[in-house]
């Protein structure tokens, strides 16, 4: 069972942390951060599928292949994107100056950024700031670490639990951040994930992926996959449980549905952040043929701008969701798919419910918390996909970003 606690990323043993302010970012605040794990760890990425990588993708998508890690070196103010060989010189140097820091290898270390597109780092200042926050590592650092990777995030995302893995106790936490560009196979969101739990690496990063597709692959603000994605997620072992080897093992299910659960409420916690957002909107798709075709449905809803807009303006047009299901390219039968908003059943078969409480429907729109569920009537499968509204706001933060 799941215990939640405090103490952000350095909850978990072994786990120190730290965020400085270099200059990347005009208004003052932290702008890199290091995560470090003063024993060897097993590690665990996933990355944008934008083939417009950022240089800090390249630079880590080889290092984790080795499946350890030490250290995770993040900036934020400058995405390090689209900036050439210069961007990939950037982003070893930045991986080199934490390692040399730290007495460690080059590929021990992750590299993420996060910020503007097609700027350079300011070299000088981010190597300053990476010497500082090796020195100011400590476990009381985690909530300058956070504030450290965030843009326009508004609040901070993280969580940490405890619960128990084959008789021991066992700890994982996690930070991200993300309110804009966001939508599968992941977003302008960045994530990092420490556990004190003993996993062979092979295992990791197949409870990874598996608890990714579940969380962050099942979220969505604007329908946009930015170029800098990053999940990852290292783990050490200190919590002196039997080391994880096989799917099948009742620890391999105790530890993903840990790792399943700090995923989720992350990736929750960056769509109620969703830049603008009024609404935090759950979109249940039951009744599909397969997996594929309920997510294909339900996003398709997700990231529909008549849709959002509806629930923004509490307009009961429910008609866009319908239209969103029938081009989504999921198997649909209209004369077998039903409707709910909030509970309340808009449509049966098809077709606008005889009778529906338009007072109750309007209460349902006006909530900030409103559950969609459509049952297409055609299996079993299903699919859950969270999402929130577009609202004016939105269009003001994204037309002023770099300006």
């Amino acid at each position: 069972m799941l215990s939640k606690i405090t103490g952000g990323i350095t909850a978990p043993q072994g786990f120190k942390a730290a965020g400085v302010h270099c200059g990347i970012k005009k208004n003052g605040k932290e702008d890199v951060a290091v995560i470090y794990s003063t024993v060897p760890a097993a590690a665990a990425a996933m990355f944008t599928t934008n083939q417009m990588a950022a240089a800090p993708v390249i630079v880590s998508r080889q290092a984790v292949e080795r499946g350890k890690a030490r250290a995770i070196v993040v900036n934020s103010g400058c995405a390090n994107a689209c900036t050439g060989e210069q961007g990939l010189a950037d982003a070893k140097a930045m991986a080199h100056q934490a390692a040399k820091a730290l007495n460690l290898d080059d590929n021990e270390v992750l590299v993420a950024s996060t910020g503007v597109i097609g700027v350079t780092l300011p070299m000088e200042k981010v190597t300053a700031g990476i010497s500082q926050a090796v020195a100011d590592l400590s476990e009381s650092g985690h909530e300058q670490a956070l504030a450290a990777i965030m843009t326009t995030d508004t609040f901070p995302k993280s969580c940490a639990y405890q619960y128990s893995l084959g008789g021991k106790t066992a700890t994982i936490a996690g930070i991200a951040k993300g309110a804009g560009m966001i939508h599968p196979n992941m977003a302008t969101m960045l994530c990092f994930i420490t556990t004190d739990a003993a996993v062979a690496p092979e295992l990791l990063k197949l409870a990874l992926n598996q608890a990714v597709e579940l969380s962050f692959n099942m979220i969505s603000v604007d329908g946009d996959t930015s170029t800098n994605d990053m999940v990852a997620v290292l783990a050490n072992g200190q919590a002196g449980n039997k080391l994880i080897r096989s799917a099948d093992s009742p620890e391999y299910q105790e530890f993903f549905q840990a790792l399943k659960t700090v995923c989720t409420e992350l990736a929750q916690l960056i769509v109620r952040d969703g830049e603008g957002a009024t609404k935090f909107l759950e979109i249940n798709v039951t009744g599909a043929l397969t997996f594929a075709d309920a997510k294909q449905a339900a996003m398709a809803i997700a990231k529909s701008p008549l849709v959002k807009t509806a629930f923004f303006g509490q307009d009961p047009n429910w008609g866009r969701i319908l239209c969103a299901v029938g081009y989504s390219g999921a198997k649909t039968q209209p004369d077998r798919t039903s409707l709910a908003i909030g509970g309340l059943t808009i449509v049966v078969n098809g077709q606008g419910a005889a009778e529906f409480d338009t007072a109750k429907l309007k209460d349902v729109m006006a909530a900030k918390d409103i559950v969609v569920t459509v049952d297409l009537g055609l299996g079993d499968a299903a699919a859950t996909v969270w999402t929130c509204d577009f609202s004016y706001e939105y269009v003001k933060i994204n037309g002023e970003y770099t300006t």
